[in-house]
């Protein structure tokens, strides 16, 4: 029980942190239809802005300005780059989103180096929040969870509770009917991609602490946010919510299990010889295969469900 309820509070957390990258994913394809490659990019740039913020001011200041920051870096980019490529077609838009991911990451390396750097978790939250029979569950991660249900709570009230958010929503399926009424449609497009940067931005101030902040980051999360935007359904912030919670659960309880195929054929009297061709693949536990799991996943969805578990929007 101690086990289990540890390490699903340990998924959940990292579900959540999954659900903050891929928010802002997800609200930038569904209101501009763009796939953007450079996004965990900016998930990078607001950890290592919090970094530099923390060090003369503290975490808490970088909590609120770095987001802020990374919120205006993705405004400029859509105003004077993706809105010049996008008459170009959907092709442009990619490519510009990827090369821009590697101008990123060179320009972080230039700054701060290729090493990694003690961006720490806050002295006040580097501790325990409860401890569980004999396991303690980190104050930080805690922390991670709040930011992170704030964060959904405040998305949706923005898009279903203010007049903005009727905008954005009327804009994505009549862009002309809204532009007629007078609104500035581009400048809202801008704003949106701005505003997904900053979520991205945002996970960064709050996953780059709790795990490691380096040049290498944005690599090591990038696919595995598609994965969640295209399980979840592509446009869908309640399917990358659901999504997100399940990789994170399954990749947390998979990195700990020492099972294999081999193991479970032994259970039922049946033995399988090291000679043998399968054996190799026999072997592997669960733990050694929990870094593609997710793909697994993603390719099971794409075969029996290519619009994603939530998704509508076609692509």
């Amino acid at each position: 029980m101690e086990y289990t309820l540890i390490t699903l509070l340990n998924g959940v957390s990292y579900g959540l942190l999954l659900f903050m990258l891929s928010s802002g994913l997800t609200l930038i394809f569904s209101m501009m239809g763009v796939l953007n490659f450079a996004h965990a990019s900016f998930y990078m740039l607001g950890a290592y802005i919090a970094y530099a913020i923390s060090l003369k001011l503290g975490f808490w200041v970088g909590l609120f300005v770095a987001p802020i920051l990374v919120g205006g870096v993705g405004a400029l980019v859509e105003r004077f780059g993706l809105r010049t490529v996008h008459r170009h077609g959907h092709v442009a838009e990619l490519l510009f989103t990827f090369g821009l991911a590697y101008v990123i990451v060179e320009m972080v390396q230039v700054i701060w180096g290729r090493l990694t750097v003690p961006y720490a978790v806050p002295a006040e939250m580097d501790g325990p929040l409860f401890t569980l029979f004999t396991t303690t569950f980190p104050a930080y991660r805690g922390f991670m969870m709040l930011v992170a249900l704030l964060m959904l709570l405040s998305i949706y009230l923005v898009l279903k509770r203010t007049r903005i958010g009727l905008v954005i929503q009327a804009a994505l399926t009549h862009p002309e009917s809204v532009e007629a009424l007078g609104h500035n449609v581009p400048r809202v497009f801008m704003m949106v991609f701005g505003g997904g940067a900053a979520l991205a931005g945002l996970a960064g101030v709050i996953g780059g602490n709790a795990f490691v902040t380096e040049p290498a980051m944005a690599a090591a999360v990038g696919s595995i946010i598609f994965v969640v935007v295209v399980i979840g359904g592509l446009g869908s912030l309640v399917g990358a919510l659901f999504a997100s919670l399940l990789i994170g659960v399954l990749q947390t309880f998979a990195v700990s299990m020492d099972y294999s195929a081999l193991s479970v054929l032994k259970l039922f009297g049946v033995t399988v010889q090291s000679t043998s061709l399968s054996y190799d693949v026999l072997k592997l536990t669960i733990a050694q295969v929990a870094p593609i799991l997710p793909y697994m996943f993603l390719v099971l969805v794409l075969v029996f469900r290519p619009k994603g578990l939530m998704g509508a929007r076609e692509t």
